[in-house]
């Protein structure tokens, strides 16, 4: 279909504002190949900007921070998982007679183990969620913020 003919001059959009999308501040600038310039780095959010050396300082050792603090969570979580794995083996069986009923033999261990299963998923969720973080603080292409995320 031809729309060559149409004419869209005196629709008088050229005065139409952009939300202050300039705004006089420079934009973030996201960039898709590796790089070591900071100029215009937005890490993850818009309001992560980074403009003045001392901002990026405080960024890169913010980043360091995060991602050890990703290790702790993922340290806990083993010596979490390492805890109820020995309180399950100490929790007494019970006595088991020929009254016990059938499905009541090993009660106060599953009682341990469902209570467990319960904290490691959301120690799981949270540790999958802050990888996806990491993740993106990865993917920003910047020499300087992957250093600061191998560092912590």
């Amino acid at each position: 279909m031809d729309h060559s003919h149409m004419d869209h001059s005196g629709m008088g959009h050229g005065d139409m504002g952009h939300g202050g999308m300039d705004g006089g501040m420079p934009a973030c600038d996201m960039n898709m190949l590796f790089t070591w310039d900071t100029t215009n780095l937005c890490i993850v959010f818009k309001w992560w900007h980074i403009r003045t050396t001392a901002g990026l300082l405080f960024s890169l050792l913010a980043v360091v921070a995060l991602t050890a603090a990703y290790e702790a969570i993922r340290s806990a979580s083993r010596r979490y998982e390492e805890y109820v794995t020995k309180k399950t083996e100490e929790t007494p069986i019970g006595a088991v007679t020929e009254r016990t009923p059938f499905l009541w033999t090993g009660r106060n261990q599953v009682e341990v183990s469902q209570k467990a299963h319960v904290v490691k998923a959301v120690l799981y969720a949270v540790q999958t969620f802050y990888a996806f973080m990491l993740m993106l603080l990865f993917m920003t292409y910047n020499g300087w913020v992957m250093v600061a995320v191998g560092i912590g």
